[in-house]
């Protein structure tokens, strides 16, 4: 086993192990804003850390730097979803107006 593996597979467990915590406060958390602040390090350390693990897996080259690009993508788009149903979720529970805007 390589250096690399081993730094993918450390990578893997961390990213592995942030998702895993996100799913149980999806689940054990009671409220849409509690279950959304658990849901964002999913997708903006979780994801990220996979994918970097599976870049560092297959090593220099193209199929690294698109799933970098993924990485980055879904981690930019997490959080503008993540504020996106959070600024729905307290317009439908009325603490916040609807043509406010922030």
């Amino acid at each position: 086993m390589s250096v690399r593996h081993v730094c993918a597979l450390v990578l893997l467990v961390a990213g592995t192990g942030v998702l895993l915590l996100s799913a149980v406060g999806l689940v054990a958390l009671p409220r849409p804003f509690q279950r959304l602040h658990a849901l964002t390090p999913a997708t903006t350390v979780g994801l990220p850390l996979v994918a970097l693990a599976l870049a560092v897996a297959t090593g220099p080259g193209r199929a690294a730097v698109k799933l970098l690009l993924i990485a980055v993508i879904v981690a930019i788009g997490g959080a503008v979803t993540a504020m996106a149903i959070g600024r729905a979720t307290a317009q439908h529970e009325r603490l916040l107006r609807k043509d406010s805007p922030e």
